[in-house]
């Protein structure tokens, strides 16, 4: 309380909790009263995870890096020769008719005629198309050295799993609400210019239109079926995900580095992931409303 001229003892006002605003009349610039912490928040927006629930996470992720890695396995042996256009039109047939059928098995209830139809047209009008411009690809980088060709396809694809949507598909899956997002575009987008810089170095047409229609039907069509097959069973889920893996391995020719990495790798992440998050949980995160 304080006092006038007059000798009568004026109120001191109450203290507010302010950032700005001055020095508040009769409080000391660092006064604090025993409201200043009650609207005080810790570990706000913390979330706890358990381990199972990352492991299982982590799995389309290595699932979809094994099929990146078979990507890039095929455009190494396409570029030495090692492939020549009939095997890989033969393995885009199979993997065109693979996707159908898994597809058809795990989204019949989705699946109706006319939409079907619908994907076979579309398909059709795709691969025509693709096979008119393969003499543009071909072309398309000459003039540019194959250092620069190789280091911007690298760029590419690590843009394109860096920006990967793991958890969806970067086609609409049927029945989904859920629609791409502008990061999944980009990701999308980003590995199919780093399948024309590839194809742009092969000596053929058809090896050109080989390629690419490979490597679209895996950057467009794999994570949908992923998707699918992760949707109706998890178990299916995982065994495709090992299949992969092995797959990848074999054509690494070591079974023992090829699969170890991608196991124990995994686990590691998940457990060092799970050890950081636990660490950041037990420190005070304040929030001041």
């Amino acid at each position: 309380m304080e006092k006038n001229l007059a000798g009568d003892s004026i109120p001191r006002p109450k203290w507010r909790k302010v950032a700005y605003g001055g020095m508040q009349i009769g409080y000391d610039d660092n006064y604090t009263d025993e409201s200043f912490l009650e609207e005080m928040v810790m570990n706000a927006n913390v979330v706890r995870r358990d381990l199972l629930k990352v492991m299982k996470d982590s799995v389309s992720i290595s699932q979809y890096l094994c099929i990146v890695a078979l990507v890039v396995l095929v455009w190494v042996h396409t570029l030495e020769s090692s492939l020549d256009e009939n095997s890989l039109l033969l393995l885009d047939l199979s993997l065109l008719a693979s996707g159908f059928l898994i597809l058809l098995l795990t989204e019949e209830k989705m699946l109706s005629l006319s939409l079907l139809l619908r994907y076979l047209v579309n398909i059709s009008f795709f691969t025509t198309g693709l096979y008119i411009l393969a003499p543009i690809y071909q072309t398309l980088t000459r003039s540019i050295s194959s250092d620069s060709i190789w280091a911007v396809t690298v760029s590419l694809l690590l843009l394109h799993l860096f920006l990967h949507d793991y958890s969806g598909s970067t086609i609409r899956a049927p029945g989904a609400l859920k629609t791409p997002n502008l990061t999944s575009c980009i990701s999308v987008n980003a590995s199919i210019v780093a399948s024309v810089f590839v194809a742009s170095r092969l000596p053929s047409r058809l090896h050109v239109f080989a390629v690419m229609l490979f490597s679209l039907q895996v950057f467009l069509f794999a994570p949908l079926v992923t998707y699918c097959i992760k949707k109706f069973n998890f178990g299916l889920h995982l065994l495709f995900s090992f299949g992969l893996m092995g797959c990848k391995s074999t054509s690494l020719r070591s079974m023992v580095l090829g699969m170890r990495p991608s196991f124990v790798s995994t686990l590691q992440i998940d457990y060092y992931f799970l050890d950081i998050h636990e660490t950041c949980f037990s420190l005070t995160c304040i929030n001041l409303i």
